[in-house]
């Protein structure tokens, strides 16, 4: 739960452009694409994972604003897709929930489950930054 207003939340979190502001893995995120997020949009992150640079396009795939944006791996080792989620609780508080999806088959498969653990953990964190992030503007 965070305590502001869905506007507030959505307008901030719900673009991919400032995901390096709140996810600690995220060194840099920038659009590909030109104009307002929306369906179909492009970004970069830049992560460090065991150490390395790692930098993946993602496509913005469902895009409902003020309720729901979903991005997915357009490149990379493991493909996954990221469904963040709002809904209001009154006035001024906003549910927020991150689901991590790895979308992975073969080989790859036996190690997703460790990987979304450690993810599971991050994106916790992730929140509870965010919230702070927020709380105190």
């Amino acid at each position: 739960m965070i305590e502001r207003p869905i506007g507030a939340v959505t307008e901030f979190a719900g673009d991919p452009a400032n995901a390096h502001r709140w996810r600690r893995r995220i060194e840099a995120s920038a659009p590909e694409s030109d104009g307002a997020t929306r369906l179909g949009s492009r970004f970069r992150f830049v992560t460090r994972t065991l150490g390395r640079r790692v930098e993946q396009v993602y496509d913005v795939v469902e895009w409902e604003p003020g309720e729901q944006v979903t991005i997915r791996t357009a490149d990379g080792v493991l493909p996954h897709r990221i469904v963040s989620t709002w809904r209001p609780v009154g006035d001024r508080v906003t549910h927020m929930v991150l689901r991590h999806r790895i979308e992975a088959g073969g080989v790859r498969r036996l190690v997703a489950p460790f990987v979304g653990r450690a993810i599971r953990r991050a994106m916790r964190r992730d929140l509870d930054d965010l919230e702070r992030m927020l709380t105190a503007a």
